[in-house]
C-alpha cells in the first residue's frame, strides 16, 4: 500500500514561516479534503509533500521513500499531481491531453503501446470523455476539461492523487460530477488529497477533513469530528 507520510514539516520564506509542524498521512481507500482560509499555506504544504519545494524542517515519504530523493519520473509513478493552474499551451484533442498521463511509462504521442492505449481509453471511459476524445481542448467547457485533467491524471496509474482546488470556477453539477470522480478512484483502491473551499461539499465526500490555518494543522479528522455549529 502506498502512503504519503508528511511529519513535522516546516517551510520558511526569509522571516516568514508559511508551514509549521506540519504533519498529516494519505493513504489507499480514502479522500482527505484540506481546508483553510487563503493564506493558510495550504499550496505551500501541498508542493513541499510532492518534493517541489525545499523542506526547512521535517521529511515527506512516499511509498516510505523520501521524497527528496525520487526522479521526477518515479514520483509521476506514485502520485499524480493537478496543481491550480493547469494551462495548455495548444488546442490539442482531448485524447492527445490524456495521453500525457503515460510520459512516466516512458510512452510519447504518437507512439503509445499497447498498454498504454489501454490506460488511455480506460480513463476517457471513466470520465465519460469517449464522446470529447477527438475535440480541441479550446471548444470544451469549464467542466469538460476538469474531466480531461483527471482522466490524465487516471492514465497514469499512480495510486495517490493530489489536486489543488479542481473544482474552482465550476457551476455547482461539474463540481460533484469531479467529486463523484475522485470517489471512484477512491473506491477502487486509490488515495487521495484534494484543497476544497466548498466546506459542504467537502464534508459530504472526504473522508477526513485537513484543517490548516496561519500555516499549522488545527484539526485532522472524519468531519463529524472537526465539524461543529461555531
Amino acid at each position: 500500500m502506498t502512503e504519503l507520510v508528511a511529519t513535522d514539516v516546516t517551510i520558511r520564506r526569509g522571516p516568514y514561516r508559511l508551514v509549521e509542524g506540519a504533519s498529516f498521512r494519505v493513504g489507499a481507500g480514502e479522500l482527505v479534503a484540506m481546508l483553510g482560509p487563503n493564506g493558510a499555506g495550504k499550496t505551500t504544504l501541498l508542493r513541499a509533500a510532492l518534493g517541489l519545494l525545499p523542506l526547512d524542517e521535517g521529511r515527506v515519504l512516499i511509498g516510505e521513500q523520501p521524497v527528496a530523493q525520487l526522479s521526477p519520473v518515479e514520483r509521476a509513478l506514485l502520485v499524480s499531481y493537478l496543481p491550480q493552474q493547469r494551462p495548455l499551451a495548444w488546442p490539442s484533442p482531448a485524447r492527445d491531453v490524456v495521453s500525457l498521463g503515460r510520459f512516466a511509462h516512458g510512452a510519447a504521442l504518437g507512439r503509445l503501446g499497447e498498454t498504454d492505449r489501454r490506460a488511455v481509453a480506460q480513463a476517457l471511459k471513466d470520465c465519460d470523455l469517449e464522446a470529447l476524445a477527438n475535440r480541441a481542448t479550446d471548444t470544451l467547457s469549464g467542466g469538460e476539461l476538469a474531466r480531461v485533467h483527471f482522466a490524465r491524471a487516471f492514465a497514469g496509474g499512480a495510486p495517490l492523487l493530489i489536486a489543488d482546488e479542481p473544482i474552482a470556477a465550476l457551476d455547482p453539477l461539474h463540481q460533484h460530477q469531479i467529486m463523484q470522480l475522485v470517489k471512484r478512484f477512491i473506491r477502487r483502491g486509490g488515495g487521495a488529497l484534494v484543497v476544497l473551499h466548498d466546506i459542504e461539499l467537502a464534508a459530504r465526500y472526504a473522508d477526513r477533513l485537513l484543517w490548516l490555518r496561519d500555516g499549522r494543522i488545527v484539526a485532522d479528522g472524519k468531519p463529524t469530528e472537526t465539524l461543529s455549529a461555531d
